[in-house]
């Protein structure tokens, strides 16, 4: 995400990609945060395949304009985590309602 958002706001805003502008790290902080509550943990899908909204509606609004634009750029800026984003997209996951206790643990371990 830390990647994506840096190309937006080197784009849009006075930041570059390795300095961001207030607003975007503000929006940083608060993805940074709300993945890190996420009940998946480090098997987190992506967001196309995720059953969990993890954003509220402005943020998620916010979201999908910043991977709109970044995410066709991040082939040439960050081709090895543009390709392994790609295929994490055809990993299939179950809602974590659906997982035992221990699965989750696990999950929230690793």
């Amino acid at each position: 995400m830390s990647k994506m958002v840096g190309i937006y706001c080197s784009a849009h805003h006075d930041g570059t990609e390795e300095t961001l502008c207030d607003e975007c790290s503000e929006f940083l902080d608060y993805a940074q945060l709300r993945l890190e509550k996420c009940p998946y943990g480090d098997d987190k899908p992506t967001c196309a395949n995720c059953p969990i909204h993890c954003y509220k509606p402005a943020r998620k609004e916010q979201v999908k304009k910043i991977m709109r634009f970044a995410g066709p750029r991040m082939l040439l800026r960050h081709p090895i985590l543009a390709i392994t984003h790609q295929l994490d997209g055809f990993r299939k996951v179950g809602h974590p309602r659906e997982l035992t206790r221990e699965q989750r643990m696990k999950s929230r371990e690793e």
